[in-house]
This record gives structure tokens, C-alpha cells and sequence, in this order.
């Protein structure tokens, strides 16, 4: 069940859409590792958190599809 996100979250499921936005154009497979690379690299492992324990508590729906997977690349064991 989805809950409303705080205003921090909002910000990143903002930031996670405009990221996943930007890569849509490429091949879907690249659009999410470019996504996830680039949250990798640039976000605050907090902020990283933050967006997985939204999108586990059931705020996928909030997030790009790009984005979503990228979140799914991002918590995928090594």
C-alpha cells in the first residue's frame, strides 16, 4: 500500500524521474543502467535509501518506469 511521501521524497522521486526522463530516449536496457549509474555516482548514499525504502513501503507506482528499474539494478546483489 502506498503512503503519501514526505516533502524529501517528493524531491527524490522528483529527481529519480528527471534523471530516468532524460536517458528514456536510449535503448531501455541502457536507460536503466545510465539511471542507476548516475544515482550511483551522484546521489548521498542517504538519499539512495530514502528512494528504496519509498519504493519498498509501495511507491513504485510514483517512479518512471526507467526509474524503477534502475532502483531494481541499484538493490540487486553484486
Amino acid at each position: 500500500m502506498s503512503h503519501a511521501p514526505s516533502g524529501h521524497t517528493k524531491d527524490l522521486v522528483r529527481m529519480a524521474n528527471q534523471i530516468a526522463v532524460h536517458f528514456a530516449t536510449y535503448p531501455r536496457d541502457e536507460a536503466v543502467t545510465e539511471t542507476a549509474t548516475h544515482i550511483r555516482k551522484f546521489w548521498d548514499p542517504r538519499m539512495r535509501a530514502g528512494l528504496f525504502a519509498h519504493v519498498q513501503s509501495g511507491g513504485e507506482a510514483d517512479l518512471h518506469e526507467v526509474a524503477r528499474g534502475a532502483v531494481g539494478l541499484l538493490q540487486a546483489p553484486r
